[in-house]
């Protein structure tokens, strides 16, 4: 008999306030937060295992251009000193489908996208089930 299983999707989460080193305001349109979220939406259009929202500021100001890579229930991760650009969007998104894809969101390094390595901050390990009611 199959078992039944929700469906939970990863979520990656994008600072958009952030702004690397040599931005500015009188010469940028936007942030490079904005920038490199708008690409990853993109990337991301029709991944429905992989979700996309923004938040002004997750407090990493120092390696901007920062994501959460997360899902209930699993090990969620902060990357962050990406520049924002087309092939560092897609690797965050190609990362994210195979978190989405490990039953625990732990991805075999041998498998992470280039575009991802060296860019890792933190790992979150999900809180425990609360069992007392």
């Amino acid at each position: 008999m199959l078992e039944w299983r929700r469906k939970v999707n990863t979520w990656i989460t994008i600072c958009d306030t952030c702004k690397r080193e040599g931005w500015d305001a009188a010469r940028d349109a936007q942030t490079d937060g904005e920038a490199l979220a708008a690409l990853i939406e993109a990337a991301a259009e029709g991944r429905g295992e992989v979700r996309t929202r923004r938040v002004s500021c997750t407090m990493g100001c120092e390696r901007a251009c920062n994501v959460v890579v997360q899902a209930e229930g699993k090990i969620g991760y902060s990357l962050g000193k990406f520049t924002p650009d087309a092939v560092s969007a897609q690797a965050i998104v190609d990362y994210a489908g195979l978190h989405a894809a490990s039953e625990t969101g732990q991805v075999p390094f041998r498998e992470w996208p280039q575009g991802v390595k060296g860019h890792f901050v933190s790992r979150q390990v999900p809180p425990p089930v609360d069992t007392e009611a």
